[in-house]
């Protein structure tokens, strides 16, 4: 793909925000930066770091992106720990905790040590805050809501995330009091991405014929890994509510990431679910078919995220980017994004979800009504420049005290 450079953005934001994007880069004098993470591909984390980190280096900084290493049972672990985040009990050996320390302790070697910021996103890659040089400015970066987190998981993770200089949530309910400064900053989309730029009438035709999809239906689309917290068979559910009384076809499209082990067990109960309805399609994607997602988000009548729990929700991000009508659970992030009855719908049940989706299929005028909105709500608060500007008066406002040229 070509690459994408500050200017390319102007259209979207204006000028003036790219000018003030390079004056607070400048302002930091060079400093350079690293972002740790636990996966290359896969998941929301991934996908924003692919398109940050080079336009931190456009904005002045240093800026480099390191993925850590791990075993299956490291990444057992942390998937335990990420369901115990979300209010899900589970069970937390000593040998668990352990597996969980040996794996950063091996992966210590890929700390830049001269790097000024160190920003570790999520939970797996906590443990590096052991080799913290007090000399540099270390960040956690809670991607998740930890409202609900199993006790003991946090106290474990907690004296990790307790050592860093600052901590980031997406929402103010989402901070855990750990007595250091504490940020909010909810994720952005890539407006100029391939998931997320225009398309062509030709790639559209081309995309749905691989996918074998007819558009004789209206379709109701989630997309989403195969994560029971995503809950596609909930999703299921109120599909059939809605076929029963208008025609429709559902489209339940994702896949996994390397850093989640649960994703073909979840996928088997889905396949389950659909019980050999011809009008659900199942679309285990790979990481990379970020164009049949942008198709299919487009031609949806309906996309839904009926997340039982949700961090923020850039999928319902992407959606509404393309103006197509969402409706969505009241959980996390999306309560930020969906603004019930302006930006989209939202749902708290099963039966909420089929009512919604009736509503919008039922009358496709105000579900562009809604659409509308919701693109110009993004457009204003979650594309990446908006992130970028946030993320560089951050660094500013953490860097007074480290005598950067400029600061």
């Amino acid at each position: 793909m070509a690459t994408v450079n500050l200017a390319d953005y102007a259209p979207l934001v204006g000028q003036s925000m790219l000018d003030e994007i390079k004056a607070l880069g400048e302002k930091l004098g060079g400093a350079s930066i690293q972002h740790i993470n636990s996966t290359a591909v896969g998941g929301g984390v991934a996908e924003i770091l692919a398109r940050l980190v080079p336009l931190m280096g456009e904005a002045g900084l240093k800026s480099e992106w390191t993925v850590m290493e791990g075993t299956p049972p490291f990444f057992q672990v942390t998937k335990t720990f990420h369901n115990a985040f979300h209010g899900v009990k589970v069970d937390v050996t000593p040998d668990m905790l352990e597996t969980y320390r040996e794996a950063n302790r091996q992966n210590y070697n890929k700390v830049d040590t001269g790097a000024n910021f160190v920003v570790v996103h999520d939970q797996q890659p906590l443990g590096l805050t052991e080799v913290m040089n007090q000399q540099q400015k270390w960040i956690w970066y809670c991607h998740i809501d930890p409202v609900d987190v199993d006790h003991r998981v946090w106290r474990f993770l907690g004296s990790f995330a307790g050592k860093c200089h600052a901590a980031i949530y997406h929402l103010p309910e989402y901070a855990k009091g750990l007595g250091l400064p504490e940020y909010l900053l909810p994720p952005a989309i890539d407006p100029l991405s391939e998931k997320n730029r225009e398309v062509t009438a030709e790639e559209k035709a081309q995309v749905l014929e691989r996918l074998g999809i007819l558009l004789d239906k209206p379709i109701v689309l989630q997309v989403s890994r195969f994560d029971r917290l995503k809950d596609p068979v909930g999703v299921i559910q109120a599909y059939k509510m809605v076929k029963k009384i208008t025609p429709c076809q559902l489209i339940l499209a994702g896949g996994g990431a390397a850093d989640d082990p649960e994703g073909a067990q979840v996928l088997a109960e889905v396949r389950e679910a659909s019980e050999g309805d011809p009008d659900i399609h199942i679309l285990d994607l790979p990481p990379t078919a970020n164009l049949e997602i942008n198709v299919l988000q487009r031609v949806a009548a309906v996309v839904v995220q009926k997340s039982l729990r949700e961090g923020f929700g850039l999928t319902v991000t992407e959606a509404m980017w393309k103006a197509r009508p969402v409706v969505a659970a009241a959980v996390g992030g999306i309560k930020k994004q969906v603004l019930h009855e302006q930006t989209g719908l939202l749902a708290h049940s099963v039966e909420g979800a089929a009512w919604s989706i009736y509503r919008i299929l039922n009358n496709p005028a105000y579900g562009e009504v809604l659409a509308k909105a919701g693109r110009e709500h993004v457009r204003k608060n979650f594309i990446l420049p908006v992130y970028l500007r946030t993320w560089l008066g951050l660094l500013n406002a953490m860097g007074q005290s480290e005598g950067y040229s400029g600061c």
